[in-house]
């Protein structure tokens, strides 16, 4: 039986279009791959700074970029500057904790940011309780719903006498939400309406940041301190971003 041999030219062509196939494969995946770069490269990189006004945020910021103390005071917009951790290029973004810009400016930031850095005043802490829970549970809520990036709560002032541990601060923030649950109905006064229905925890069991699904840490810090501008009076917050990166 005689054997059926394609002729050369069908063969051609036949390599010409896989040929073509490959390089369109090939220049789609490229394609697919710039854009992720440029996406990684401009989304995701952001550390936001956000807490209740005085809790010592615009401080801790100038810390964190120049290592130095500077005068502050109440910040009605965002304070944006860059640093490098292990070879990483980070925006820290302070954002204004006024009541009217918070939530602005949070919304603004959100979508690129890497991670949360909640700052609490460890001395005024039981007085200021209320609001203090309520803003953390409702950026808990968004970041339930949208974008599962570590937090990291921040119990800042640990210099002066009167300021309370991360153990004491994280247990009475607990009880707090877990009133909150209990009095907010389904309705969330956030950025994000989309977040009106988030439940914090599991049902049926009080409030726990353990039941979060998403990584929450507590940390020290002292930002503001006289005596010393080591780089040791955040150096808890500088170990934790060493680890998320």
């Amino acid at each position: 039986m005689e054997k059926l041999v394609k002729p050369i030219t069908e063969r051609n062509t036949e390599s010409q279009f896989f040929g073509i196939i490959v390089a369109v494969f090939c220049v789609i995946l490229t394609l697919f791959l710039v854009t992720l770069w440029r996406r990684r490269k401009s989304a995701g990189n952001s550390i936001l700074i956000t807490g209740l006004s005085d809790a010592g945020k615009t401080i801790l910021f100038s810390r964190l970029l120049d290592s130095k103390l500077i005068s502050t005071y109440t910040s009605v917009k965002e304070n944006t500057g860059d640093i490098v951790i292990n070879n990483h290029s980070l925006r820290i973004v302070d954002i204004p904790g006024h009541e009217r810009l918070r939530y602005k400016y949070f919304d603004k930031y959100k979508s690129s940011a890497r991670a949360l850095v909640y700052v609490i005043d460890a001395v005024t802490l039981q007085k200021d309780i209320r609001d203090v829970a309520e803003f953390l549970y409702s950026l808990l809520s968004i970041i339930n719903i949208n974008r599962h990036i570590p937090i990291l709560i921040l119990c800042n002032k640990q210099d002066q006498t009167m300021a309370k541990g991360w153990r004491v601060i994280k247990t009475l923030l607990e009880k707090e939400i877990n009133l909150l649950r209990l009095t907010k109905s389904s309705q969330l006064e956030s950025i994000d309406d989309s977040s009106s229905n988030a439940f914090l925890g599991k049902i049926g069991i009080d409030f726990e940041f353990i039941h979060l699904n998403m990584n929450v840490q507590f940390a020290e810090c002292c930002a503001f301190n006289k005596d010393s501008d080591s780089i040791a009076d955040i150096q808890e917050l500088n170990m934790w971003l060493k680890k998320i990166i």
